[in-house]
């Protein structure tokens, strides 16, 4: 076994490495860029080797300069994590020639996985089932869109050289492929390098099954059964569960045994994971095969009790691997959740700040948080925005799902937007509860998970009104109790008058729409209770406080939910999903934060990456004018109406911080009433 290890990563993957790295006494060596010099994994690992400036093209993927911090150290093998240049088989034949163990697959199986066209010949020579499709050499548009004409709408345009939903369109309609084709090649040249493309049948309702392989030095190769992917925002995964559900112990061993078969042709070794598309009716097909661990690994740790991260490590040391078909067993139910920095309700752009208060549920046997940020941290502009893993487990898929809602309901982050109201109510959502999922599930059930829908929200506005009372008045208690006159009017926050009821006046607003509320404390003996009206609906209520839960009763219906507040943003979590409220306060007339008039703002921080237009140019409505891309995401940058551009501010490749103008906009006020309807 090794002595040292490089890591060649940075964040959860780099702190979770090594944690598994101490368990068998493995010393470790970090990297890191300028934005990552007081990060956790470097304070974790035994040394730490600065790579560059922060741009990952300027610092982690620089190869030789991770080779030379490995040769410095003394590191015997580089463990490449994900992303960054675990996939690079460039990369691990250097780690060859300077004699350093390359963490991870052969030189020969990275090529043959790193072309998706590739791998797709290579698995219909082995006969493993694939998705109809075109992945050849001439890359002309007019080939590929023939291609995509002859199967049909819609289809999905995916870059060969890509991961990640990085270089990847689905195009619906003929009409959409030019534009779709181009945004594609163009993101996949920026990510990877590389724009060349396959198109393939695009499945209206399959979902994402996944196997977990591992084959070692001597022929010797499991599957660690399978993980449901399916939901996903741009083709990026947003909660994982193992095993999958309705799954038949057939389908199971056909679909395991189609992965070692996939392995096994292109001599792999080491952890890896082959994607399926699974049909309605049962049916498989091979999407690709990533050839390192996976950001969702932890589920199938929990289901089966093994260390991957233990396994990589054992099988580039040359061992067998640990278990064999027959060890490996399935046992309860896993989910995992994907904490990011991003605004769900902006069509989920990354976001960027510091993380000023971080407090994440208590881990157990039961729930597990995989993170590489400490509060305090800053959330970057320069690399992907995930904030941490939350992982839970139980003896079935209702006990696990009831970790997680809960775990969520536990988790608190302020000083960056995150999303995880988002993750809550999509895990209480019906649907999601009842395995009635596929890979379109966020889309398809848009409305029940953002709430979008008219709500008469009988429970909710009250429970949020009573708390603001409640807690206003524990507050007012607390500081009485540090005065020399506790019992002074001044200390009182119960909306006292001369001969009048006690009446609390407060406005909550939710999906922008504000409700004033009146509430009305009354007392029997020595209880209070309290008249709460909204909208001339009044409801009889009671509650009290107890830490972050609200035990709240209306008109005799009692519940409970945990109460998040930041600033004046309340948020309730219950069994019916999150509902988020701002505590509206007066208007003082203050104007000084009104939106800048004619002009385009930047929606993030990030990097413009291409100007579409030139000062002086008429443009019509939602023409591109700019892209922007930022941690790992490009977006674009459209005209609200007809007009002209007057200025451009910032050229191509320049940094810009979010809310800052890009351009100054004169709209077209001769657009007729069609157009703006």
């Amino acid at each position: 076994m090794f002595t040292k290890i490089l890591i060649a990563n940075r964040g959860e993957i780099a702190c979770r490495v090594i944690k598994t790295a101490r368990k068998l006494g493995i010393l470790t060596v970090a990297v890191y860029s300028d934005a990552d010099a007081n990060s956790l994994h470097v304070n974790m690992a035994d040394e730490a080797i600065y790579l560059g400036p922060s741009p990952s093209r300027e610092s982690y993927l620089l190869e030789d300069n991770v080779i030379a911090a490995a040769i410095k150290t003394g590191a015997q093998a580089i463990h490449p994590g994900y992303g960054f240049l675990s996939e690079n088989a460039n990369f691990c034949r250097k780690c060859q020639q300077a004699n350093i163990t390359f963490i991870g697959p052969p030189v020969t199986a990275i090529e043959a996985m790193g072309s998706k066209s590739a791998a797709k010949t290579i698995m219909e020579a082995a006969k493993v089932p694939l998705v109809p499709g075109y992945h050849g050499d001439d890359q002309s548009e007019a080939v590929i869109k023939k291609a995509a004409d002859d199967m049909g709408y819609p289809v999905l345009l995916k870059a060969t050289a890509g991961g990640g939903g990085k270089g990847m369109r689905q195009v619906w309609s003929e009409a959409e492929f030019s534009e779709g084709l181009a945004a594609a090649k163009r993101e996949a040249k920026s990510s990877f390098g590389d724009d060349t493309m396959l198109v393939e049948k695009y499945l209206t309702q399959p979902r994402h099954v996944e196997i977990q392989v591992f084959c070692d030095n001597y022929d010797n190769a499991v599957y660690l059964f399978e993980r449901d992917c399916s939901v996903q925002r741009r083709h990026q995964k947003v909660i994982e569960e193992a095993p999958a559900f309705g799954m038949s112990d057939a389908l199971r061993k056909a679909m395991g045994e189609s992965a070692i078969k996939s392995a096994k042709a292109i001599g792999y070794q080491g952890a890896g994971t082959v994607e399926f598309l699974l049909d309605s009716d049962g049916s498989f097909y091979f999407m690709e095969m990533n050839t390192r661990l996976q950001v969702e690994h932890p589920v199938t740790e929990l289901i089966t009790g093994q260390d991957l991260v233990e396994w990589q490590l054992r099988v580039a040391a040359n061992e067998k691997l640990p278990k064999t078909q027959e060890q490996l067993t399935i046992n309860g139910h896993a989910f995992e959740a994907r904490i990011y920095a991003e605004d769900t309700n902006n069509d989920f752009l990354p976001a960027t700040g510091k993380l000023s208060f971080l407090q994440p549920p208590q881990e157990s046997n039961y729930v597990r948080v995989d993170t590489g940020v400490r509060q305090g941290d800053e959330v970057s502009v320069f690399y992907d925005p995930m904030i941490a893993k939350l992982i839970v487990w139980d003896e079935n898929r209702d006990k696990a799902l009831q970790r997680l809602t809960k775990a969520l309901a536990e988790y608190r982050i302020s000083g960056v937007t995150t999303n995880i109201d988002f993750l809550y109510n999509l895990a209480t959502c019906p649907p999601f509860i009842n395995e009635d999922i596929d890979t379109s599930f966020i889309e398809k059930h848009h409305d029940q998970i953002f709430h979008c829908n008219a709500q008469i929200l009988a429970d909710e506005l009250p429970m949020a009104a009573l708390y603001i009372v409640l807690s206003d008045a524990k507050k007012a208690s607390d500081a009485a109790k540090n005065t020399t006159d506790p019992h002074s009017p001044w200390n009182t926050t119960n909306a006292w008058r001369l001969n009048e009821a006690y009446i609390h006046h407060i406005t909550l607003s939710h999906l922008d729409k504000e409700y004033p509320v009146i509430v009305e404390q009354k007392r029997q003996g020595s209880d209070s209770y309290y008249l709460i009206t909204v909208e001339q609906r009044t409801y009889d209520c009671q509650g009290r406080i107890n830490g972050n839960t609200l035990l709240f009763s209306n008109n005799g219906h009692r519940r409970s939910a945990t109460i998040a507040q930041d600033n004046l943003k309340i948020s309730l979590y219950h069994q019916g999903g999150v509902f988020n409220f701002i505590h509206v306060q007066p208007d003082c007339g203050d104007n000084s934060n009104q939106e800048a008039q004619n002009g385009l703002v930047a929606p993030m921080n990030g990097t413009v990456v291409s100007v579409l237009i030139n000062a002086g140019d008429t443009v019509t409505t939602g023409q591109p004018l700019m892209i922007m891309e930022a941690m790992k995401m490009e977006h674009t940058i459209k005209a609200p109406t007809n007009g002209t551009v007057e200025v451009l501010f910032y050229a191509k490749g320049e940094m810009v911080d979010g809310g800052s103008e890009l351009l100054s906009f004169t709209a077209d006020n001769s657009t007729t009433e069609s157009e703006k309807e």
